[in-house]
């Protein structure tokens, strides 16, 4: 099949177009891309040389939703049909896979990372994980009304945060603190408050407060209008207005940045709970001893595992789970200037790329 067009990412140029040929190989499938996200961890694969595992040139983008249009060898069942591809696809047969650690699969799969991304017309995938999308035209499974390219955010932006809450062991009652409220943390944000946590929203930017407040968060705070020791007793006091102790206090950092994470880190209380979801290049120095004295727990969250996209598609389609006020769809002819514009100063939603 003739592929439209990629658009491709060299170490120091632009994006540009290209044409190729491509056939997907056995396990495989080819997907019309409806839309593909941009995340945070592309610019730092542009911008910021974390490194890709392909080299350049290679096409970015890892939230991706479409529909396949041709399969390879044994894959024919997922022909024509709707999808949203997982950022992060394990082999699903290695040692860690069948011990429950696909996330650290040694041979798993990153679109946009460790083979051509969703920033283009179509992509070639393994068909293992892909997560099934219902009838979007059936307001029976619908009932959000979303389409297809909305869906893509839940690649990435989306599950990896909704892993995060799993992990957690985040129950009804707890309080929920999310470093970073925008991208990752507004989906957050909505996934802990679903489960009847109380969400505390901390940024440097009021203008998400708005939305954040209609759905989910209960006190939202700027990190940058307040000192460190103001920020802590604003969370204590919210907690302890609600007979929270610190053992029950999940704190996510999903803003990707040096000062999130020393604040997440900061904010650690006896027993407390701290799940590392953004990415930052940047070194940072904390003392340690924090954990022994507090007896607290730190863990990290890459992606999201397969087995759990389709309920998270089940929530965002039956309006458990807001998308659209969280996104923006822009042409993908508009990557260039998308991509300077988020480096430089972000995005208030998520913004989703959509071929011509």
């Amino acid at each position: 099949m003739k592929i439209d067009s990629w658009m491709v990412c060299r170490a120091a140029e632009p994006m540009v177009e290209s044409a190729r040929e491509a056939q997907p190989g056995p396990g495989e499938v080819l997907v019309e891309v409806a839309g593909c996200g941009v995340c945070h961890t592309d610019l730092g694969f542009f911008y910021e040389g974390v490194p890709t595992n392909q080299a350049f040139p290679l096409t970015l983008g890892h939230e991706i939703s479409g529909r396949v249009v041709q399969t390879g060898e044994g894959q024919d069942d997922w022909l024509g049909r709707a999808v949203v591809v997982p950022a992060v696809i394990p082999c699903g047969e290695c040692d860690a896979c069948q011990a429950g650690h696909g996330s650290i699969c040694p041979t798993q799969v990153f679109p946009g990372n460790d083979m051509h991304g969703g920033f283009g017309t179509h992509v070639i995938v393994p068909a293992r994980g892909l997560c099934p999308v219902p009838d979007l035209e059936d307001p029976d499974f619908n009932r959000a009304g979303l389409d297809l390219a909305s869906l893509s955010v839940i690649a990435d932006a989306v599950s990896t945060p909704y892993q995060a809450v799993l992990r957690s062991g985040l129950a009804s009652g707890d309080v929920a603190i999310f470093i970073g409220a925008g991208g990752v943390g507004s989906f957050g944000i909505q996934i802990a408050a679903a489960l009847g946590a109380a969400v505390i929203a901390i940024d440097v930017d009021d203008s998400r407060f708005g939305v954040l407040r209609e759905h989910g968060a209960d006190l939202c705070l700027r990190a940058d209008q307040l000192s460190f020791k103001e920020l802590k007793g604003e969370v204590q006091g919210f907690c302890k207005e609600r007979q929270v102790p610190s053992w029950k206090q999940k704190i996510f950092e999903t803003s990707g940045s040096s000062a999130g994470q020393a604040t997440a880190f900061g904010l650690l209380g006896k027993g407390g709970y701290l799940s590392v979801v953004g990415f930052t290049a940047k070194k940072l120095e904390l003392r340690l001893s924090n954990l022994m004295a507090f007896d607290a727990t730190v863990q990290g969250n890459w992606g999201c595992l397969p087995e759990h996209y389709p309920a998270i598609v089940k929530m965002a389609l039956e309006g458990k789970l807001a998308l659209e006020p969280f996104i923006e769809r822009r042409p993908l002819a508009t990557i260039n200037e998308t991509f300077e514009q988020l480096h430089s100063k972000g995005s208030e939603r998520r913004i989703v790329l959509i071929p011509e």
